[in-house]
């Protein structure tokens, strides 16, 4: 099966299409998005030219499932998922921040803290700490949401100060954000997971804040294996788990960072299956289901241009 990384359809009132990293999302009046989960993978904000078979669908049903059971902690922009690939929902403005949250110290708050930092964000470590060690509590680390390039690292007070988002609609993000950490938590341990860190985005529609984007995927999550993990931890061995972490290291491995002057390197046929079967796996767990393969890349554009068109005729 070959990666779907590009769609180009036309819908009646479209306004637009915006190409992301991964999503191609067409403006519907201004009113709602519709938004194709494609099979474009991303790294270091670097998206490659080779595609992750299956890892479109994975996303957007992974984040179509945790929408539906986080919707009574916060309103979400979903209303409609006619497709596995595809997402219809409320248009909102976007907050210019990612809130990003971290229950454990790894992945690129490791890599911080192992080069003598000690402060994330504004928010302070303590000295001693070993990689993939649990917090006393989860700590939330914001970044900026760049159109292109990089996202920053920025802490509260500076968000406040920039007038990115008010005071009063921050703590109102923090406290959302620490609830869905905490139901994803619990969802992921009932799975035998771990929900390591993750990251969530909002937006508004009039004074009314919405969750939006994805929620709880490997794209935007960390998961360990909860079995196993106190063991590996004490003997300071890698966790195993199910993330985009596998897909940087070995980027990293092969001297590609996202720094300037580095070359990409070439994603290999074995790199990608890997990467498609962890996307996989990680749908599996955490939802209990088995994963249900496409066939034929044609017929998948027709049935995502088809589904759509006909969830829009019914707004």
């Amino acid at each position: 099966m070959e990666a779907i990384t590009k769609t180009n359809f036309s819908f009646k009132g479209q306004r637009n299409k915006y190409e992301g990293k991964v999503r191609d999302v067409y403006d519907i009046d201004g009113q709602y998005l519709a938004i194709v989960v494609t099979d474009r993978v991303s790294a270091f904000d670097y998206v490659f030219p080779k595609g992750i078979p299956f890892k479109g669908q994975v996303l957007n049903q992974v984040a179509s499932l945790f929408l539906d059971k986080t919707a009574d902690i916060v309103p979400n922009w979903k209303i409609i998922t006619p497709d596995p690939m595809v997402t219809i929902g409320h248009k909102c403005e976007p907050f210019k921040v990612e809130m990003v949250v971290r229950g454990y110290l790894c992945g690129s708050s490791w890599r911080l803290y192992e080069e003598g930092g000690r402060s994330i964000c504004g928010v302070p470590l303590q000295e001693g700490l070993k990689e993939n060690e649990r917090f006393d509590k989860p700590i939330i680390t914001p970044t900026t949401k760049a159109d292109v390039g990089h996202d920053e690292n920025i802490s509260k007070a500076e968000i406040i100060k920039h007038g990115l988002v008010s005071e009063k609609d921050y703590d109102q993000l923090e406290d959302y954000t620490l609830k869905l950490f905490a139901r994803g938590s619990e969802i992921a341990k009932e799975q035998g997971l771990i929900l390591v860190d993750t990251k969530y985005e909002f937006g508004k529609i009039g004074d009314k804040i919405y969750l939006i984007d994805e929620i709880h995927t490997p794209d935007s999550s960390r998961y360990f294996y909860a079995d196993g993990y106190e063991e590996k931890f004490v003997k300071g061995e890698k966790q195993r788990q199910l993330s985009k972490e596998f897909l940087r290291e070995w980027l990293m491995k092969n001297g590609f960072s996202g720094k300037q002057g580095e070359k990409m390197p070439e994603l290999t046929d074995q790199i990608i299956e890997n990467v498609s079967q962890r996307y996989i796996e990680l749908y599996e767990h955490i939802t209990g289901q088995n994963f249900i393969k496409p066939c034929g890349n044609g017929i998948i554009l027709e049935r995502i241009e088809s589904s759509i068109a006909d969830a829009l005729s019914k707004l």
